[in-house]
């Protein structure tokens, strides 16, 4: 970051010897030799430090850094003053509108430190705001992240609650068909059983079906169909005499489910 002083006087040589005792730091440095004049120069620049004489025509150094405050806050103010002026230059420094102030003659060292000192304090201040301006702009940027989450949560909840409807509608369809549906997964469970089904194999409700063995509870004669996974009628007699007819799909046509589905009707002879 530059670092730009600006010298307010009305005499030309206490700017010059301010000029002379403080370029060796490095500083860029303006000159106004009124308040007027300062005033137009911090309008175009980006001042850090100001020096202003206390004891200028039309404008006295503590109304210009008054001034000053009200406009550019940031600014670094010190006042160059007398003892005699010692009241006034007190009452803008309780005020805030000086941050420091020396009597004329200055002590040269003592001068450039405290000018030092003024800009690390700008410094300081400006990478405050800086810093304070990016956790700004990153808790903007958090709130639209979560607000995005948000959405997304709720986009996925309807989703999720849409799709758990027509679980509901299909389970229902299902439990209501008047032919028995059996599900069996490729480790050889059955994973969907309706209620004909469940009447069929378990006529007394003494069994599970679900999550049981296919080849434990189902008639060999409908395993033979199982095996075959022919998807056209197949007709087979069980073992108490029961006609049925059965067809057999594979699973994973329009989903990742493995295994089949096979539909049985039991019908007279």
């Amino acid at each position: 970051m530059e670092r730009t002083l600006l010298l307010v006087d009305d005499e030309e040589n206490i700017t010059s010897a301010l000029v002379r005792l403080l370029r060796r730091d490095g500083y860029r440095i303006l000159r106004a030799n009124s308040g007027t004049e300062g005033l137009d120069l911090l309008s175009q620049n980006e001042v850090g430090v100001i020096i202003s004489d206390q004891r200028m025509p039309g404008m006295t150094g503590v109304e210009f850094l008054g001034k000053v405050r009200e406009q550019f806050p940031d600014t670094v103010r010190i006042v160059l003053s007398g003892y005699t002026e010692l009241n006034s230059v007190t009452d803008a420094i309780n005020r805030g509108a000086v941050y420091k102030f020396f009597t004329k003659p200055w002590d040269d060292d003592l001068l450039r430190a405290n000018v030092e000192e003024a800009f690390l304090r700008y410094e300081m201040k400006m990478e405050n705001q800086r810093l304070t301006r990016e956790l700004q702009k990153a808790n903007e940027e958090l709130q639209n992240i979560n607000h995005q989450l948000e959405e997304r949560v709720e986009e996925k909840t309807r989703e999720v609650m849409h799709n758990l409807n027509i679980l509901k509608v299909s389970q229902e369809v299902l439990e209501g068909l008047p032919v028995a549906v059996v599900g069996v997964g490729d480790d050889g469970l059955v994973a969907v059983a309706n209620r004909r089904a469940r009447q069929l194999f378990y006529p007394e409700g003494s069994g599970l079906l679900l999550g049981e063995a296919a080849a434990a509870v189902l008639p060999q004669q409908l395993m033979t169909c199982m095996s075959n996974l022919s998807q056209e009628c197949q007709h087979s007699t069980l073992g108490d005499g029961r006609q049925v007819r059965c067809w057999c799909y594979p699973m994973g046509e329009n989903s990742f489910s493995k295994g089949l589905v096979m539909v049985i009707d039991v019908y007279a002879s």
